[in-house]
This record gives structure tokens, sequence and C-alpha cells, in this order.
């Protein structure tokens, strides 16, 4: 290959070309034909003018231009800066250095240049968001501006660690809550309603993007968690809502939030929050106006004539539209439609056993009750605590119990800390201990103070109990076992004792050990215990 030596100072200025106006692809294969001996015939004319011939698919004609590059030429179809012009350029090289490093220097070089362009165009981008954005939320705005500008407060946030929900939910309220403390009611609690709005849909969306995630898991926990803190902190704002101001005053805003609220609620898509529940709970403020809520139920209707509705989304009209007819009292004729749901879920009737409690309906709640009791059966153990909890508010109004008993029977062992609590209240003794002995409870394992209250009523009642567990312990053959049993005899001696059935007690030991004679180490704690000789 010829090789041409020109100024150290030419190469630089070449290099700076090379790095400024070729991209790395060009560059590549201008060095593979230079690495291949394709460039041929090199010659400086004009002392500023490089010429050559590069063999491709044809043969080129290159000419370097030294003083100006931009005029630099070449015969082939590519235009300007080619690799043909790039193999002449590291031909050039060679003298001064290894080419193919000045191929990896220009390739990094390019890549630093690019991120600086792009960090360059992404803050040129920020600067004109920041340019546009809305402003600061004010009483004559629309509720859709301020959601907007909700959206730019928080544009971009991401969750990267386990408590990012708790922290986006408290990082909204410092810095959203403020802009509408010096607003005149009723428009100030319509703005706190749009924030609890804001957090909930943010929550959607993170629920929907991390699904995949390997924090899936987590982010699902606290989107769940800061779901249910916005629906009781909702539940606790819509009662206080001055909702004859927000209808005569403010009716256009008012309108708007149903609307939003209403495509949240009756979309149908799984979500971890109860959009429905608010729905309806800001229904129920709605019975003084009438006219509303017709319009309301027509619109219902109509979608609900759809042909082609999904399950979710059926399930979610006909839930608001029943939700109508029990605000008019009519719990019959909601129960009915409901009735046609895919899927009935428990959680989504709490709003009306609350109502029922709070209005002392005990007779309605526990129509409630016993249509739910079906799904109560599959609900989650949250949902079936507060399902135990109403019906033992409603129980204590009834003059018989029998209905309560067998509800809690039929959930047995999901049930079991709700009726051993309610027969010890009720003092129903005997069918208390029927039910540790059913669910094979040890002594050691209940508290002391209720075995003292049997103990204190009948003695006799406690025999079985203990019994039961001293064989299980023996059942386990180990040391720790057979210490535990000889704790329960001694303390199943003293039963024997307050009923004076001494005789039976000494019967009973004796067969006990004759049985478990084998049984070396337990043989060894009865002595320690003086049981046997």
């Amino acid at each position: 290959m010829l090789k041409l030596q020109i100024p150290k100072n030419r190469i630089n200025e070449l290099i700076g070309h090379l790095r400024d106006t070729f991209d790395p692809a060009r560059l590549e294969r201008g060095w593979a034909y230079y690495h291949k001996g394709q460039v041929a015939e090199l010659e400086l004319k004009h002392g500023v003018e490089v010429h050559a011939l590069v063999r491709g698919t044809k043969r080129y004609e290159v000419i370097l231009d030294l003083d100006q590059f931009g005029k630099s030429e070449c015969s082939c179809p590519d235009g300007d800066n080619c690799k043909h012009m790039a193999a002449v350029a590291f031909a050039l090289y060679a003298p001064f250095g290894r080419p193919e490093l000045l191929l990896q220097h220009l390739k990094q070089a390019i890549a630093v240049r690019s991120r600086q362009q792009a960090k360059q165009t992404a803050v040129s981008k920020a600067a004109e968001k920041r340019q546009d954005r809305f402003e600061p939320p004010a009483p004559d705005q629309t509720p859709a501006q301020w959601q907007k500008f909700f959206d730019q407060q928080f544009y971009g946030f991401s969750l990267n660690q386990q408590q990012s929900i708790e922290l986006f939910y408290s990082a909204v309220k410092e810095k959203l809550l403020p802009y509408g403390e010096g607003w005149e009611q009723p428009l100030r609690g319509l703005y706190s309603l749009h924030v609890l709005f804001f957090v909930m849909r943010k929550i959607e969306q993170f629920y929907q993007e991390t699904k995949t995630s390997y924090l899936s898991y987590y982010i699902e926990t606290g989107c769940r968690t800061v779901g249910r803190q916005c629906l009781e902190e909702l539940l606790r704002l819509v009662p206080r809502l001055d909702v004859a101001l927000l209808a005569e005053k403010a009716s256009a805003p008012w309108k708007e939030t149903l609307g939003l609220l209403a495509e949240a609620a009756l979309s149908g898509k799984e979500s971890p929050l109860s959009w429905s529940t608010v729905y309806r709970s800001v229904w129920w403020r709605m019975t003084s106006y009438p006219a509303w809520v017709a319009e309301e139920r027509a619109r219902l209707r109509l979608m609900l004539e759809s042909p082609d509705l999904m399950p979710r989304r059926r399930d979610a009209l006909l839930l608001a539209e029943a939700h109508f007819d029990v605000i008019e009292g009519d719990d019959d004729a909601a129960r009915q439609k409901l009735e046609a749901l895919s899927k009935r879920e428990a959680r989504d009737y709490f709003l009306y056993l609350h109502r029922c409690y709070e209005e002392k309906a005990w007779d309605r709640m526990l129509a409630w009750l016993r249509w739910l009791l079906p799904v109560v059966q599959r609900a989650q153990q949250e949902e079936l605590r507060q399902f135990c909890q109403y019906w033992m508010e409603a129980v204590q109004q009834q003059t018989d119990d029998g209905e309560w008993v067998s509800v809690m029977i039929a959930l047995l062992p999901r049930t079991y800390h709700f009726y051993t609590a309610y027969l010890m209240k009720a003092q129903r003794y005997k069918a208390w201990i029927d039910l540790q002995l059913s669910n094979r409870v040890s002594p050691l394992d209940l508290y002391s103070l209720d075995l003292q209250a049997v103990e204190k009523h009948d003695p006799s009642l406690m025999l079985p109990l203990f019994h039961q567990a001293v064989e299980r312990c023996i059942a386990e053959k180990n040391r720790t076992a057979y210490k535990n049993a000889v704790r329960l005899l001694k303390k199943l001696h003293t039963l024997y004792k307050k009923v004076n059935r001494s005789n039976d007690w000494e019967d009973f030991i004796y067969r006990l050990a004759m049985k478990y004679s084998r049984l070396r180490a337990l043989q060894e704690e009865l002595r320690k215990g003086k049981w046997i000789p």
C-alpha cells in the first residue's frame, strides 16, 4: 500500500472532520476498505489536495481537500462523507499510529456527542414544557383544568422502591391541597375531592404499568393500601360536601365531577380501587335532586341496552342502576337486579350494611346479610371479618341468635375467632368447649381468662379438653411435647380434685402409664412429675 505522510497538524484537522461529520457505520466500512488494502495511488497535489483510488464494487476517485474539507469529493453515488473518503483518511493516518485505535477513539467521541445532544434536546423539551405549564388551580377553572395541572406537577413520577406509593400520596397532599385552602365553599371541598380523585387515578396507572415488574407484588400491595386510605378519606369528605350549594351555584363543575366519576366507576376495568363505592356514595347525596337522578338512571339504562357489553362493564352498570333502587328504599328490587351480575363481591355491599348500621335499620341489615351469605363464603378474610362484625351488631337486636350461630358454624373454620368470642360473651361454655375440641385447640393456646371463666362455671366441662390435649402431645413423641403433656396433667389433676373424682384420676393416670409404657422419655417425665413411682 502506498504511504503518504502529511503534516501532523493536517492529520489532527482531518481527525476532527471525521469525528464531527461522519457516522460510525461509514467509519467502520472505511476502515474495512483500508484494512483490506483497497486504497491505492495516494498522491498530494497543489499542497492541499489528496488524490486516491478506492476499489469497491467499482474503482472510485477520491479527492480530500485538507484546507476546506467540505469541498472534498468522491465519484461514488453515496454523497458527502462517504466510506471511501474515510478509507483514504485512515490511510493518511497510518504513518502516525494504528488506524484501528483511531476508529475506536472516533466511535467513542461520536457516542459521547450523541448523548450530549440527546441531553440538550431533553433539557430543551423540558424548558418548553415549563413554558407551557398550566396556571395554578383557581376557583374559576374547570375540574379538568385542575386535573391537567396535577398531571403536570407529577409528570414523570416513577416507582423505584416499595414505599413509593405512600410517598406519592403524601407528596400530592402536601403539594396540591394548599392551592385550595383559601377558596370559598363549596369549591374548596370540591377541590379536595379532585385531589383524591387524582391520587386514585395515578394509583390505577401505577398498578397497570408495573404488573409485569419484579416489584409488582409490593407495588400492588402499596396500591391497595393507599387505595383504602383514599376511600376512607373520600367517605369522610363526601358527607361534608355542601351538595345544595354545588348543585345551585357550581352546577357546571359539579356536573363535570359526576361525569369524571362515572367514567372511572362504570368502565368495568380491573382496578385495586373501589370507584363504585365512591360513585354510589356521591349519588346518595343527590336524593334532593330528582331531575339529576332521573337523567343519570336514563343514561345507565341506555348503556345497559348495548348488546356488546363486556361482563365486567355490565356488572359495573348493573351495580350502579340497582343503587338508585336502594336510594328509594326498594332493596328487593335492587337485589333482584343484582342477581344478574356475573360475579358478586362482598366488598361492594358493605356500603349498604354501614348505612343500615348508622340508621339502626336492623331488619334491613339482616336482609342484606342473608343475601350476601353465599358470597361471603368465598370472600377474603378481611371482608369476612367485616361481615361477621355487622352480623354481631344485628344479632344483638334479635330475640334469638339461632340464625347467626348457624351461619358461624357453616363458615367454620374461617369464623372460629368470631364464634368463639361470641360463645364466651354469651356464656355458652359447653358450646365453647365443643368448639375447641372440634378444632383440636390445646388449652396452652387459649386465653387463661377464658379457661378460668369456664372452670368457675363448671370444672367438669374442662376435662375432655385437657384429655385431648394430653393425648395429642404424647402423639408428637418428642421430649418437649412430653413436658407439655406433664404440665397439662398437673392441671387435669387439679380439675379432677375439684369435681371430687380422685379415684377416676388414679385410674386414668395408671392406664395412661401402662398404655405408653414403651415410651421411655415419657415415663421419665411422668416420674419427674411424681405421677408414677
